[in-house]
């Protein structure tokens, strides 16, 4: 009976350690020390755990826009600190994955050329254009969804798009072989099949249900169908530039996901 017991809790304790390791690993959010001393579980098998840490690290960013909704802030200024909160706390490591994309698939069409200017840490033209983009697109977006919905509304609605936004970057490390197997991505391996499929599962359950409690099903629906479009022709275009992703394309799928899902909401609702 005690057995059986402990088996029963294992799973909750096990996915708690799992979700507290993926905040510290996609967020500069403090994690105790406990959560990696002794941890066996590796990477590729806790990325089932990182829509729940997508939802822990918005938390914060959809605090901040139920408040801001609620007290009838200019949209874009609403929009503006919003996106500015949610870079403080995962210390822009989504965006610095898009910037690197952009510059390699911008500057060259030769595969190894693009995967060595990824690695260079200095930003170029393409990669500045495209955070423009992102930050723009994003800061827009949740500017209208703070004048279209109701703090409740806006708040679970944001947060069902981080949760999505974080299975997407597993469909899309799932998906690709790796491109640099001495980089971040190529040492981790690939995700365990079952681990990215409750990923993938889970994070569009709670996109769906987060959004259609806050918008309706169409608008669910609406996120969910631009979220899987663009990270699908996402993970496709960068089979054909470089054969494989790296840790740079993993948070590029992140940022593609969460703005066509955001965009998607601001013109449905």
């Amino acid at each position: 009976m005690k057995s059986e017991f402990k088996d029963q809790l294992a799973l909750p304790a096990e996915l708690l350690g799992e979700t507290a390791r993926a905040v510290g690993f996609l967020s500069r959010l403090p994690v105790p020390a406990r959560f990696f001393s002794g941890a066996v579980v590796p990477l590729s098998e806790a990325v089932r755990s990182f829509p729940l840490a997508g939802l822990i690290i918005a938390l914060p960013a959809a605090m901040l826009l139920a408040m801001l909704t609620a007290a009838h802030t200019h949209a874009l200024l609403a929009g503006g600190l919003v996106v500015a909160l949610q870079i403080a706390v995962t210390g822009a490591l989504h965006e610095d994955g898009l910037a690197d994309t952009a510059d390699g698939f911008g500057a060259t069409a030769d595969p190894e050329r693009a995967l060595e200017i990824m690695k260079d840490s200095r930003i170029g033209s393409y990669g500045t254009i495209a955070l423009i983009l992102s930050i723009g697109l994003r800061v827009a977006s949740i500017g209208a969804l703070c004048v279209m919905l109701t703090p409740f509304a806006a708040f679970f609605a944001f947060l069902g798009v981080a949760a999505a936004s974080r299975a997407a970057m597993v469909w899309h490390w799932q998906a690709l072989p790796s491109a640099r197997p001495d980089g971040i991505a190529g040492k981790a391996g690939n995700p365990d099949e079952k681990a990215a499929n409750w990923a993938i599962g889970l994070g569009v359950a709670l996109l769906v249900l987060c959004v259609s409690a806050s918008g309706g099903l169409v608008a669910g629906a609406g996120a969910l169908a631009a979220i899987a479009a663009v990270t699908a022709l996402f993970t496709r275009h960068v089979d054909m530039r470089i054969g494989g992703r790296t840790g740079d394309t993993i948070g590029a799928a992140q940022q593609c996901a969460e703005i066509a899902a955001l965009v998607a909401l601001a013109l449905i609702l």
